[in-house]
């Protein structure tokens, strides 16, 4: 017998849990911050060493001023004479601060401490012309240098010698000074960076403070500690925690419904039952046949009906919008049929627009229960009014539906026992006397109010049904 074939098998790869909003937070923080205080650390460096470099150029041609050409002189033939005391730090060889003296003839002098540099590169300047530059080459290292054009008079005021001052000072002593400027700017930075993250974390602790609360309160509801999310919350977060209340009202109302329906679908099948078990226990002829047949029809009509309306879904937040002008004329001819002896006259005053958000059947429900009421009580005369009822701040309009006949009316002090579950208006009038409870189920579903008065125009009864704005 061969062996089956090997079944193939795949495993789905176990899912990724996204970040927290905090750590999402925490890690845009950081980059963003990381990139932010680079940037300033960067200007700040670049603002410093424009800074030093004017400062430098400053200290150097103070330098070659005071120190150099106030002590250079000339003699009777116009020849230059040395500094004869130039300060120490032109003295000292390794100083990084080095004078040169470049005159006519090939004249060149320099200081002590320029002993073995090469200064090839400095060129004669006109007299009152300077210059600033660097960092220069040398066999020595990269220098900065400033140099001036200058003329000096002999003493008796009869020649002038032009010559070329300059002062040179050691890239290295420059960018040492940078350098600690940096590692410092560096680490406050550092420092600032991790402040401002820890102050940043704080913060979001305390702005999630509320979504902590939602999901605390979410857990109380699970848990039966509590019926509703009864907490403060900011305006960001209402909108979200009346539509988590919303459900948690519908979810429960739902359960009721169809508890209220089983026990009315249990109720209205005990006489059916009773009489089939007591025709079926005393007699087996036609008419006994019959009447069981009728029974038995009559209670598959009230299962049908009583699960249309366990059915009803009641209020949704994203329900389409079903326009109620068309269905209302349905319904009204069906009843016209129905009940041609009466030759009833149906009136509509329908608002333009006007629509029922929510499901059709439950719409079909309500309408039809009240129309079918007055209808069975009126004389001749039936209104049905529906009218919007926009309110500001709300996406969705409220609705009044109402409907009147010219009947005899409901006595001020009955009305409250027509409402009753299973009570008739008049026992002689044919029905269950569930229809206004129906009704009574769809309006509480989609929290709106049902009244009943008198009908000011018709002298009959008026039922009026608000349904609230969304």
């Amino acid at each position: 017998m061969p062996s089956p074939a090997p079944t193939a098998t795949t495993s789905d790869p176990v899912a990724r849990r996204p970040l927290s909003l905090a750590a999402r937070s925490a890690i845009t923080t950081g980059f963003v911050l990381a990139a932010f205080l680079g940037l300033v650390g960067v200007v700040m460096s670049m603002a410093r060493k424009t800074t030093a470099l004017n400062n430098l150029q400053d200290q150097l041609r103070d330098a070659a001023i005071t120190d150099i050409i106030t002590h250079t002189d000339v003699n009777r033939d116009g020849r230059l004479l040395p500094p004869d005391s130039p300060p120490q730090k032109f003295s000292q060889p390794g100083s990084g601060l080095y004078a040169v003296i470049l005159g006519p003839a090939g004249y060149h002098w320099e200081s002590t401490s320029a002993v073995g540099h090469d200064f090839r590169f400095l060129k004669p300047l006109p007299v009152g012309s300077d210059q600033f530059a660097g960092p220069v080459d040398t066999r020595m290292g990269r220098l900065y240098y400033y140099a001036r054009g200058v003329t000096f008079d002999s003493l008796d005021g009869r020649k002038s010698t032009p010559a070329t001052i300059m002062v040179a000072q050691a890239e290295q002593q420059l960018e040492g000074e940078n350098a600690v400027y940096r590692r410092t700017l560096a680490l406050w930075l550092s420092v600032l960076g991790m402040m401002l993250i820890v102050l940043q974390l704080l913060l979001l602790r305390w702005s999630l403070t509320p979504l902590r609360k939602v999901a605390s309160d979410m857990s109380r509801v699970e848990r039966g500690d509590s019926d509703h999310l009864d907490s403060q919350y900011p305006l960001e977060l209402t909108g979200l925690t009346e539509r988590i209340n919303a459900f948690i009202n519908s979810e429960r109302e739902q359960r009721t419904r169809y508890r209220h329906t089983l026990a009315d679908l249990a109720h209205s099948l005990k006489t059916p039952l009773a009489v089939i078990r007591s025709q079926m226990e005393s007699a087996s002829d036609e008419p006994t046949r019959r009447g069981v047949l009728d029974q038995v029809r009559r209670m598959d009509e009230l299962v049908a009906y009583q699960l249309a309306r366990a059915a009803t879904s009641g209020r949704q937040t994203f329900a389409a919008a079903v326009p109620i002008a068309s269905h209302a004329e349905d319904l009204v001819q069906g009843l016209e049929k129905v009940y041609a002896a009466k030759n009833v006259l149906c009136e509509f005053d329908i608002e333009d627009g006007a629509s029922f958000h929510g499901e059709l059947n439950d719409l079909l429900e309500l309408m039809g229960n009240l129309l079918e009421n007055a209808f069975k009580w009126t004389r001749h005369h039936v209104l049905l009014v529906v009218q919007k009822q926009p309110q500001s701040g709300r996406a969705r309009p409220g609705l009044l539906l109402s409907v009147e006949d010219d009947g005899p009316g409901i006595a001020a002090d009955k009305i409250e026992k027509v409402l009753q579950r299973g009570v008739r208006g008049d026992e002689r009038v044919q029905g269950h006397g569930i229809g206004l409870s129906i009704v009574q189920d769809i309006v509480r579903a989609y929290r709106g109010e049902l009244a009943v008065d008198r009908s000011p125009d018709l002298g009959g009864a008026r039922f009026s049904v608000k349904l609230p704005p969304e």
